[in-house]
């Protein structure tokens, strides 16, 4: 694994990240930002990083809960009040503040010489679906291939509600939804839906069949090897179209 450990001053202090490389590519190659889901940072993030390395990009995997310090959830042990915690912890992250996170990314990567200047990709999950969408439209002349995995918090009644963005996104993003789903509200899907269609954005969403939410981790009860191979392959189809012109 080519996991390097970085550190990245934002607006609100400094992030700790992971970064990982094409182990037998020449650089320097396209950038993509992995949001993490929930659970935060663990050895699973790690090997998926990698796995999106291993096809030709150099990947950013941020510690999102930064502000909370040095925070690790062990999901091997079923403590007493883990999900409470967890919960908060996704609860003190706001769409704003994951832009302004963001801007400090994209920032450091436009002065890594190991990075391809031009259009980036990003991949979120579950809370970081939200985030994905907000960032694919504020950073509109940057992010050129944007994917959300069960992403949850979409579609709210709140005024920053991310699918009232999705006219300002200008290059293609990947919606992919679990069958079964509790943490995604009621009408999320078509509301969405409706919206990527109004605004002619281009877009793939899809709900698939027999999936529960994560069915994409390997770690996870629920994961999907078919479910979670047929994304990929359209997210590694839609990051070769717009990051790489192929």
């Amino acid at each position: 694994m080519s996991r390097v450990g970085v550190t990245i001053k934002t607006r609100d202090g400094i992030c700790p990240a992971s970064v990982f490389s094409p182990n037998e590519i020449a650089g320097p190659w396209p950038a993509v930002i992995f949001f993490m889901d929930g659970l935060g940072i663990r050895p699973v993030m790690w090997e998926m990083g990698q796995q999106i390395a291993d096809r030709g990009y150099f990947v950013l995997l941020p510690d999102l809960y930064y502000r909370l310090g040095y925070l690790r959830f062990d999901m091997t042990r079923r403590a007493e009040g883990r999900m409470q915690a967890i919960f908060a912890a996704m609860n003190s992250l706001t769409n704003q503040l994951v832009v302004d996170d963001t801007a400090a990314f994209i920032g450091w990567l436009d002065a890594q010489e190991r990075v391809a200047p031009g259009p980036l990709g990003c991949v979120g999950y579950c809370m970081s679906g939200k985030f994905v969408t907000t960032v694919a439209a504020r950073f509109a002349n940057r992010f050129a291939g944007s994917a959300s995995l069960y992403g949850v918090g979409i579609v709210t009644k709140e005024e920053d509600s991310p699918h009232r963005l999705v006219p300002k996104i200008k290059g293609e993003i990947y919606y992919g939804f679990a069958e079964t789903d509790p943490h995604v509200a009621e009408g999320t899907i078509p509301t969405l839906s409706d919206a990527l269609k109004t605004a002619k954005t281009k877009h793939v969403l899809e709900i698939l069949p027999g999936t529960q939410h994560g069915y994409q981790f390997p770690e996870r009860e629920v994961y999907d090897t078919d479910a979670a191979e047929g994304s990929w392959t359209k997210i590694f189809d839609m990051w070769a179209r717009t990051l790489k012109g192929k």
